[in-house]
């Protein structure tokens, strides 16, 4: 993703800024797809695995990003509360 764009992209909920998950991270949030625990905001499951995605920066919320456009909708963000293996 473009730096400049995500110097200025933000989490609609919180406001705080967003970085890009790590590789540990994807792979917890995969992992936890891949077992069908995984749950966006409205309660519909995160079916698909993640390629890049956003976390802010208090590690509590994931924006995905498809196609190289990040999806910053407040209902489909995924809370990082709910990944056992979320590293810290």
């Amino acid at each position: 993703m473009d730096r400049r764009l995500l110097d200025i992209l933000c989490c609609p909920s919180t406001r705080q800024p967003l970085a890009m998950l790590q590789s540990l991270e994807l792979e917890a949030i995969n992992h936890a797809v891949g077992s069908g625990s995984l749950r966006r905001a409205d309660g519909s499951a995160q079916a698909e695995p993640l390629r890049e995605g956003l976390l802010t920066r208090d590690r509590t919320l994931i924006y995905r990003i498809d196609d190289g456009i990040p999806v910053l909708l407040a209902d489909e963000s995924i809370s990082s509360a709910q990944i056992t293996d979320f590293p810290a």
